[in-house]
Parts: C-alpha cells; structure tokens; sequence
C-alpha cells in the first residue's frame, strides 16, 4: 500500500495533468481534509515532491484565506535550462548529490538513460583517478564532479 505521502504526491499529478494545466491553485486545508491529515503533512509532500529539481515551483500564502499555487517549470530558452542546472548542481556535488540530479532529469525526461550511462562512466573514471593516481582532497575532487557534471549537461541542453 503506498504511503499517504505518494497518494497526496499522485493526486496533485492527477490534478496538474486533468487539466493539462501549467498551474494549480490548492487550498492546504482542504487538501489535509481530503487526506485527513495535518497541514504540515501537506507542507511536507510539496517540500519534498514539488522542488525545482524536480520541475516545479511552489508559493505558499498562508492563514485562514492561504493558497498553495504549483507552477511547472517549462524553459522555452536553453539558456535558461542551462542556467538553472548549473545553479541546481553549484560550485562542487557529492556522489549522493549526482546521482540524485541524474535520477531527477531522467525522470523529467531531459536526459536519456544512454546519457546517464556515458555520464555516470565518465564520473567514475574522475573519481578513481582523483584516489589513485593524483590523491586529490574530497573538495577538489566534488568540484572537479561538478565542472564535469554542469559541462556534460550544457552540451546536451546545447545539442
């Protein structure tokens, strides 16, 4: 049985892909009515299912009249695309980190799983030669990941 965290997560989907909408306007308290939930388990779906990563943004007005409004991210300008991964990844990224911005693009269909293939290949090789032959400190190496990561993207996004 899926978790009333997945269910809230589905319905919005269901709710964002009914009306092929660009932007959905809900109320949290109706939304933890609906589940019988708190409203903090509402805040809690939208924090961790609706994050830029992952396409979306959300404004939240709070109080007794307050609205949560989603908004999916479409880029229309690569540039923009480009901007935005190179914000998302930073100046260095964990292994933990790649995998989790790999996992998101794949999911949102902006990176086929060849892509990931030849990207993940490529991060492994800059790891084992960051221990074995020039013993690079964790720093350098997470920013060396991020260099490679952001200029594998921007090609792609370019392509």
């Amino acid at each position: 049985m899926p978790s009333l965290t997945r269910i809230i997560e589905q319905y919005i989907h269901e709710l964002l892909e009914e009306d092929h909408a660009e932007a959905l306007s809900l109320r949290r308290k109706e939304l933890a009515e609906r589940f019988g939930c708190v409203p903090s388990q509402i805040n809690y779906v939208l924090g961790s299912r609706f994050t830029p990563e992952r396409g979306f943004i959300v404004e939240s007005q709070r109080g007794g009249h307050g609205y949560i409004r989603i908004t999916r991210i479409r880029y229309t300008d690569p540039a923009e695309k480009i901007k935005d991964l190179e914000e998302w990844i930073g100046n260095s990224i964990t292994e933990p980190d790649i995998r989790r911005v790999l996992s998101t693009l794949r999911h949102r269909g902006l990176l086929g799983k060849k892509d990931q293939l030849l990207i993940e290949v490529a991060l492994r090789y800059l790891d084992e030669q960051c221990r074995t032959e020039f013993e690079v400190s964790p720093f350098k190496k997470s920013v060396m990941q991020a260099d490679l990561l952001k200029r594998f993207l921007r090609s792609l996004v370019l392509m």
